[in-house]
């Protein structure tokens, strides 16, 4: 059946960032269907220009609030990479922790602040407070005790201060560890618990969508990739992390002050799905389990399962922030001094798993230690390509339902994403715009 129909949003946000939602139909023929970013650069790697090696990472975890320590971690690794810094197991482990808890606390935002609103046909989180109360504290508790890793182990929740080039300024005693890991047992496993058990009573509400794309994510086999590994894409196989330009291929369009990125296909997913399909077989038990009473299977290609992807990810994190803990104590903890003696001066190349994908950082440094050049590629910029071949694709499936129930798939859609326009995230108000029918 033909339809006319156009779809036009200009400038929501939910954070920071500016992106419009662009479809047109006509006589049933679809003519766009764009994810628009319009929000000016920022021009980080500008900033980075002329800077010392010990400024870096503290300029780039400002890229955003939510993803601050991932910022961090890639940029203190490619800062290590192109001095020769090497660093301790020490600094690994709590590396790992720290990055743990970074993925926990923005995945409980993520799926208990932005999506559950949808699946429970609520406007936002607060009309849910007296009728959810105790999902609501269960979130807030959740969301306390990952940010309380931050604040242990790096001295603050957002923007931390402790980790540096070569290691850290300050690490936990052995106590504020002990009492951690007595809290991720006590508080965290059952939170872990009863959050699949909701998302589990809430899935028959997620969309019955498909569309196989290329996936790719870090990947190491020794353990479920979310600190360091090589970069793994589901239709080419494994690739150093050095080949990261010739993975993302980013490349200018005409609706987007964003670059988009694409590989083998148009486009490609990052994210917890990707990671969860490359990688499944390395989470921990709880998690698995989590998988197969919330109905993940492998091989998963419906972009809306991404949020139990999370959830997933959510038992991964806290079942191994436990046994990451467990090897501090047993090594014994050592206040080290940073190693900050360079022993080159070149070109070095980060990257780790943020929540939303895989995040790159590239530094080039003088022989004064200085940045001459700097590239970042951010999750949300190599998924926006993706999101545009979901939607052409969505759309024709779904003109024939009424225009509020398109509107939501449409808005859960780019929110599956957990995106970040400007690195933060953003609700799609969609309205309609001349359509023929209801």
């Amino acid at each position: 059946m033909s339809k006319n129909l156009d779809i036009n949003v200009h400038h929501l946000t939910r954070v920071e960032g500016h992106g419009n939602i662009v479809i047109n139909m006509k006589e049933g023929r679809l003519e766009k269907a764009e994810l628009q970013i319009v929000e000016a650069p920022r021009y980080f790697e500008a900033l980075l220009k002329g800077r010392s090696f010990h400024e870096a990472a503290i300029i780039t975890s400002r890229i955003c609030g939510i993803c601050a320590l991932g910022h961090q971690i890639a940029s203190l690794k490619a800062t290590e990479d192109a001095l020769g810094l090497e660093v301790s197991e020490q600094t690994i482990l709590l590396r790992k922790l720290l990055v743990n808890g970074a993925t926990l606390q923005s995945n409980v935002l993520h799926v208990y602040f932005l999506v559950a609103p949808d699946l429970l046909n609520a406007p936002s989180v607060f009309p849910l407070i007296p009728t959810h109360k105790n999902v609501i504290l269960r979130a807030l508790r959740m969301k306390r005790l990952a940010n309380d890793i931050g604040d242990i182990v790096s001295g603050r929740a957002v923007h931390p201060i402790t980790p540096v080039p070569g290691g850290f300024t300050h690490i936990p005693t052995a106590g504020e560890l002990k009492e951690l890991r007595r809290r991720l047992i006590e508080e965290g496993l059952p939170d872990v618990v009863e959050t699949v058990k909701t998302i589990k009573s809430l899935a028959g509400r997620i969309p019955d969508f498909v569309r196989e794309t290329e996936y790719i994510s870090l990947q190491d086999k020794n353990e479920y990739a979310l600190y360091d590994g090589e970069i793994f894409s589901s239709d080419t196989g494994a690739t150093a992390v050095r080949n990261y330009r010739d993975i993302t291929s980013e490349f200018v369009v005409a609706h987007s002050t964003s670059k988009h990125a694409r590989h083998a296909r148009s486009s490609y997913m990052v994210g917890a799905l990707a990671r969860w399909n490359n990688n499944h077989n390395q989470l921990t038990e709880i998690s698995l389990n989590a998988a197969e009473e919330m109905g993940l299977k492998p091989d998963c290609y419906n972009p809306y399962l991404n949020n139990v992807a999370q959830v997933v990810e959510c038992a991964h994190c806290v079942e191994d922030s436990i046994a990451i803990i467990d090897r501090l104590l047993e090594l014994g903890l050592k206040n080290e001094k940073p190693n900050q003696t360079p022993t080159k001066y070149g070109v070095g190349i980060g990257s780790t798993e943020v929540p939303r994908g895989i995040l790159f950082h590239e530094y080039e440094y003088d022989r004064k230690g200085n940045i001459v050049f700097a590239n970042c590629i951010i999750p949300t910029g190599q998924n926006l390509a993706n999101i545009d071949d979901d939607m052409k694709k969505l759309v024709p499936e779904i003109i024939d339902k009424p225009k509020k129930d398109i509107t939501k798939q449409l808005e859960m859609l780019v929110r599956a994403y957990d995106p970040c326009i400007s690195c933060s995230v953003h609700l799609l108000n969609v309205k309609f715009i001349n359509d023929s029918e209801d």
